[in-house]
């Protein structure tokens, strides 16, 4: 029995240096949310068993965790690169026909061919549409759209676009020539009742599902959003320190329950010794 004690040991152990290792191999990665291995003792005893005589029966892998703590804000000195100070999620959707819409922290948005703003995999930055004081009219999920900067003023081709700003709210407005100004829309964030069960997709992208809950979208920098910082990036939440003094731990880990089977082995050999 206390091979099989052992080798449960040296699986978990294992696990958790994986954890860890992936956790240092992203450290330069934007917005990336280090991980966390929660593991649990086995144990079982048949209804008469005095428990007390009982030993445990090794452990087990209860999840991986995510921790959605606030990572480095880093300035840039570009307009797109947003970064989200608090909670929430800036929603991006693959353009059709697949329109499949996932979570990010990544705020490395650039200009596509068409003018859309996208992520580093393509998605479409969302906006909700605003009234005339930049507060949303609606924040349904029927609402989204994709956000496209234009090249010249609406009914005037000939007055050309003058700059891009984001506002702390999200709020996209577009100063064009003759120093007017359009309201393109607020960034969409998105909050979840449950973070943590939240499906990764790499890339520092997550999807919504049954344990995290559906999002529920509005403008930054109120209530459940953080506020939204333009010319910044977020960047990983990994502490290398930390993370390097775990993995010696792990290793340590790993190490004592190899001992452990080499000293079970020593044992049964021993008795098989005895017999002949």
């Amino acid at each position: 029995m206390s091979f099989y004690i052992s080798l449960s040991g040296l699986k978990a152990a294992q696990a958790d240096l994986s954890t860890i290792s992936n956790n240092v191999a992203n450290v330069n990665a934007t917005a990336f949310k280090k991980s966390r291995s929660n593991f649990g003792d086995i144990f079982a005893a048949a209804p008469m068993q005095t428990t007390t005589q009982v030993a445990g029966q090794g452990t087990r892998i209860n999840g991986i965790q995510q921790q959605f703590t606030q990572g480095t804000i880093e300035t840039t000195d570009k307009t797109l690169d947003l970064a989200i100070t608090g909670e929430s999620f800036f929603t991006v959707r693959t353009p059709p026909p697949t329109a499949q819409i996932s979570y990010t922290r990544n705020g490395a948005f650039e200009l596509d061919e068409n003018r859309y703003v996208v992520d580093t995999v393509g998605g479409r930055l969302q906006v909700l549409p605003v009234d005339a004081n930049g507060v949303p009219t609606s924040t349904a999920a029927g609402s989204l759209s994709d956000l496209q900067i234009p090249v010249s003023k609406p009914g005037a081709p000939t007055v050309q676009l003058s700059s891009v700003g984001v506002s702390v709210a999200g709020l996209v407005t577009a100063t064009f020539a003759d120093g007017t100004t359009q309201m393109l829309g607020t960034v969409a964030m998105a909050a979840f009742p449950s973070q943590e069960g939240l499906r990764q997709q790499g890339d520092a992208h997550w999807q919504a599902t049954l344990q995290s809950g559906d999002a529920v979208y509005g403008q930054g920098n109120a209530g459940l959003y953080g506020a939204v910082r333009s010319g910044a990036l977020e960047r990983s939440n990994v502490d290398i320190t930390e993370e390097l003094v775990a993995l010696i731990s792990a290793q340590r880990n790993f190490q004592a329950n190899a001992k452990a089977i080499e000293s079970a082995s020593n044992m049964t050999q021993a008795i098989v010794n005895l017999r002949s």
